[in-house]
């Protein structure tokens, strides 16, 4: 909770040389001020709402007089206004003494999960003669940053999604040596039964993809929209889901695997493709962390290099990672040199993806993804091995 990081958040700010950090809330715009400000969830956030933590002294709120109680459970002096003309002079007053402030907010929205802070909120920040510098850094370190507890929540979850891919492949498998079909949307419906039956949640169902449908990176089936998996297809199941408790972690894991004896020659060489790139991000990571400063570019950077130099990189169409947190795709860096230059250092007590992909349109497509955390010592692959053969369901 914020209000007892207070004195760390003001030495973290006083390292950056900036006078303090803004948060600003209105409705869902901004999920990190939402969660650290402790307004996350089902909390009814209908009128602009600030929380100031300066570098040095108490901190400042600024809240509409028809929710007085808003920000009463968080640290500092109080201030509220009615009408937009109070609010004007309020904002300035908040502001009061301030040069330079972080926000959510990334020059030229480099870095979208960041970019929160509305361009009308940024004018009244410079209207009032204050610079602003973006809070990416500060986000990550204090609403990435994972507890024990939940560390050991994201083990646990990863180890149920573990057991819950191998029993959907399973159950395909069964299936089809009885000489029948399943629906996608069947396999994914058993998921979520088996989501409820281990207590776990998930913010989306699961992915599962067959023959030309795995080509398709966000690809999900659905009662009107699945295909039947038969003897022959090619099938790619991704799945995400954390325990029930609020500040659970989630797990985020894909395998793969041939509704035949053996793959094809084809598909052999993407997967064994994919997991070369694979196992290079994870060994930059490996072999660098925590003695040497890695940034969420360079895991891309590693990664995709594998696939371009197999000729297959036109084909990998999305980032390398996410980071992951209470939410699948969280508040850290992103593993990311294609869609965004994530320029943030891998923190300890952080967690990631490395999911690279290889997608043929409108045939197959391969992933293998794992799940990364850091502990203060080492970076460890959550859950089980990672996969290292295609699932062969009818070998």
């Amino acid at each position: 909770m914020l209000a007892d990081r207070i004195s760390e958040i003001q030495d973290a700010l006083a390292q950056m040389k900036v006078d303090g950090w803004l948060f600003a809330c209105f409705q869902q715009n901004d999920p990190v001020s939402l969660e650290l400000l402790g307004l996350g969830g089902d909390h009814l956030v209908s009128r602009r709402c600030y929380y100031l933590v300066p570098a040095q002294g108490e901190p400042r709120r600024l809240n509409h007089k028809l929710e007085p109680a808003m920000l009463a459970h968080l640290p500092g002096a109080q201030d509220f206004y009615l009408t937009w003309a109070e609010h004007r002079a309020a904002f300035g007053r908040l502001l009061a003494g301030m040069k330079r402030i972080a926000a959510q907010y990334s020059p030229d929205n480099a870095l979208p999960s960041i970019s929160r802070l509305d361009a009308g909120t940024a004018d009244l920040v410079r209207s009032a003669g204050v610079e602003l510098v973006s809070a990416a850094d500060l986000a990550q370190k204090f609403a990435a940053v994972w507890s024990e507890e939940q560390l050991a929540s994201h083990r646990r979850a990863n180890t149920h999604l573990h057991e819950i891919v191998k029993l959907a492949f399973d159950r395909v498998a069964e299936t089809l040596r009885a000489g029948k079909e399943i629906q996608e949307y069947k396999v994914q419906q058993f998921i979520l039964e088996q989501f409820e039956s281990r207590g776990l949640w998930t913010e989306s169902p699961p992915i599962v993809g067959a023959n030309e449908h795995s080509s398709d990176p966000h690809y999900q089936p659905g009662a009107d929209v699945s295909a039947a998996i038969q003897k022959g297809d090619f099938l790619l199941i991704d799945l995400w889901a954390k325990e029930k408790p609020g500040h659970s972690i989630y797990g985020d894991i894909t395998w793969c695997g041939v509704c035949r004896a053996e793959p094809t020659e084809r598909e052999a060489e993407l997967w064994s493709t994919a997991v070369a790139a694979r196992d290079a991000g994870w060994q930059l990571v490996a072999d660098n962390y925590p003695h040497t400063t890695v940034r969420g570019f360079e895991v891309d950077d590693a990664t995709r290099k594998v696939i371009a130099d197999a000729g297959l990189g036109e084909w990998f169409i999305h980032r390398t990672g996410h980071s992951i947190g209470i939410q699948d795709h969280g508040q850290g860096a992103n593993m990311d040199n294609l869609e965004t230059h994530d320029t943030r250092p891998l923190e300890p007590m952080t967690g990631f993806s490395i999911e690279p992909g290889i997608y043929l349109p409108g045939e197959f497509g391969v992933r293998t993804e794992i799940n990364v955390a850091l502990t203060r010592e080492a970076a460890e692959i959550t859950g089980a091995e990672p996969q290292v053969e295609l699932l062969r369901l009818l070998a």
